[in-house]
């Protein structure tokens, strides 16, 4: 009885390894290999074709919803697509009649995974035939910017006006772009094309605003027998912003600080204690805060610090006036209900963070600033004239307090400080006083050390194909700390130089920066405005301590 189930079982696995749905043998190595497709019916470049499907063959099984969710058709159609799956192959109908003399489009995207270990494809299989006697062979490319820009779908409508609206509209072709964000349309038409990236998680091939983020490119490609292909509509992806910013709730954790929630994310450096009161309902009562600041609330959090008191039995309400967000979305004036408290605030004000960081031996002596962030709202105005930035020798170097906002300052000093120095700041911690009078009576110090001569590297070279006249500008971008970049411009013979450059790794963008603020500049959906155009040089960049890279050679022309 054993050995019959035994022998039982294996006519079952033998039976099923040959099965479509035949599932992945146990042990060796982890598999990490991209799925590919191997063979398309028809053959790209089909002519006069008048076939009800296509068929792919894959070089290993594919996840069949992956797949499903991973074709696109362009000219787009209507209904579901059926597909019948053999093995490794399937077969898949088109749910409509196609149409007669004309170039259709078959993109199968990145979003396809492998049925062993669910890799995903490396980049888009593309494919084209034609019902007629001909084949469109214009083409349109570039690359998306992003933290994670696989998947990310590309909408072209051809000869689109000025009415056209992605999330009304769906596109005449699409695509999708590959691991590292480049994609490529194949089989377009003649014409002018107005094309977004758009990152999209429900796959309605329809942008849906605030919610998929999208990508513009610097402008509309005409495609013509002059110009069959176009390169470089590089983009960025970014979420848009319609909504104006509420204030959704207010609450005290203690008799001095209210609690404020946002429906988006505000910046307290851009807001005012003026426009925020409390008011008691009962008796009108009026309370002004004392400081507006961000300490270590969340992202859609900021705190307001208060020294009058609330009234414990009255309903009381924050009135804000006058909110706006990054995009310029505003909310003229808004209200919320308090939630009020007692308990008093006995902790006394500290630093949640100090840059550059405490002891740090990397300042620049051109330019340094230095920035301090406190958990609690204090008075810039005591802190003046008892802050003192010296050398070891106790040469005092004249600085200034730039506000933040009322827990964040930066000490800015009013001359160059010398190479390979050690300085201190130091201030006496009294005057630190938050909207309850707590304070630590204590000297603070803050030591740094400037860098040397000798710790720069630089970078320097020549452009080609750059158009002088739209004012280029090379950026040098740090890989390894997040804000560190320097901007130079491409003067008017080609060159560019890079100066005092603390040694790691860059990427090195080159930006026509036609509003001169030496951002990328996004662009917008509706109304359409192009963004700012840009690319990058291929490959990343080593500079070393004391060796700066000549003769460097930025090719604008090899996008």
């Amino acid at each position: 009885m054993k050995f019959y189930s035994y022998f039982t079982l294996l006519l079952i696995s033998v039976f099923l390894a040959g099965c479509a749905n035949q599932l992945p043998p146990g042990g060796g190595p982890v598999d990490t290999v991209p799925p590919e497709i191997i063979e398309v019916y028809p053959e790209n470049g089909t002519i006069g074709f008048s076939g009800d499907f296509f068929e792919l063959t894959f070089s290993e099984y594919v996840d069949k919803r992956s797949l499903k969710d991973a074709i696109f058709i362009s000219p787009g159609m209507q209904g579901e697509l059926e597909l019948d799956w053999s093995g490794k192959s399937v077969r898949v109908y088109f749910p409509e009649k196609l149409i007669d003399s004309i170039t259709y489009t078959i993109s199968i995207g990145t979003d396809v995974i492998d049925y062993n270990n669910r890799n995903r494809m490396a980049q888009s299989f593309i494919f084209a035939f034609s019902t007629g006697d001909k084949i469109d062979n214009f083409t349109a490319g570039g690359r998306i910017y992003a933290d994670k820009p696989s998947g990310t779908l590309l909408f072209a409508y051809r000869n689109a006006d000025d009415t056209l609206n992605p999330a009304l509209a769906k596109p005449d072709y699409i695509s999708q772009a590959g691991t590292k964000g480049e994609f490529l349309f194949t089989g377009l038409a003649s014409g002018r094309y107005r094309i977004f990236a758009v990152n999209e998680d429900i796959k309605d091939k329809i942008y849906d605003p605030e919610k998929d983020k999208i990508g513009v490119p610097h402008t509309e490609p005409v495609l013509s027998d002059k110009d069959t292909g176009y390169t470089g509509l590089n983009m960025i992806l970014f979420t848009e912003d319609r909504t104006s910013p509420k204030l959704l709730s207010a609450s005290m954790l203690d008799r001095n600080h209210v609690l404020l929630s946002f429906s988006e994310e505000l910046d307290a450096a851009g807001l005012s204690t003026s426009q925020f009161r409390i008011i008691d309902s009962a008796d009108q009562n009026i309370i002004l805060p004392y400081y507006i600041f961000k300490g270590r609330s969340k992202n859609k959090e900021l705190f307001l610090a208060i020294r009058d008191s609330v009234s414990l039995t009255g309903n009381n309400f924050v009135i804000a006036e006058g909110l706006e967000d990054a995009d310029r979305n505003r909310t003229e004036s808004d209200a919320v209900s308090l939630t009020v408290s007692d308990r008093p605030d006995t902790i006394k004000p500290s630093f949640t963070s100090v840059d550059p960081a405490y002891n740090s031996k990397n300042v620049d002596y051109l330019g340094a600033e230095f920035t301090f962030s406190l958990d609690d709202g204090i008075s810039l105005k005591e802190l003046e004239g008892n802050l003192v930035l010296q050398d070891t020798l106790k040469n005092v170097i004249p600085s200034e307090i730039q506000r933040i906002d009322d827990a964040s300052f930066r000490v800015l000093p009013k001359t160059s400080l010398k190479a390979g120095t050690d300085y201190l700041i130091s201030f006496n911690l009294k005057f630190l006083k938050d909207a309850a009078g707590n304070f630590s009576d204590s000297i603070y110090v803050y030591k740094f050390k400037t860098l040397s001569e000798l710790d720069f590297t630089g970078l320097s070279g020549t452009t080609q194909g750059v158009r002088l006249q739209n004012n280029p500008k090379l950026i040098l971008e740090s890989t390894e700390r997040k804000k560190l970049r320097y901007i130079t411009p491409v003067e008017e013979n080609g060159t560019f130089d890079f100066k005092r450059v603390l040694p790691g790794k860059y990427n090195l963008m080159l930006l026509y920066d036609r509003n001169d603020d030496g951002e990328i500049t996004h662009g917008t959906v509706t109304p359409y405005i192009s963004s700012e155009e840009f690319l990058y040089h291929p490959e990343e960049i080593n500079l070393i301590p004391r060796w700066a890279v000549l003769d460097f050679i930025f090719n604008a022309e090899s996008d």
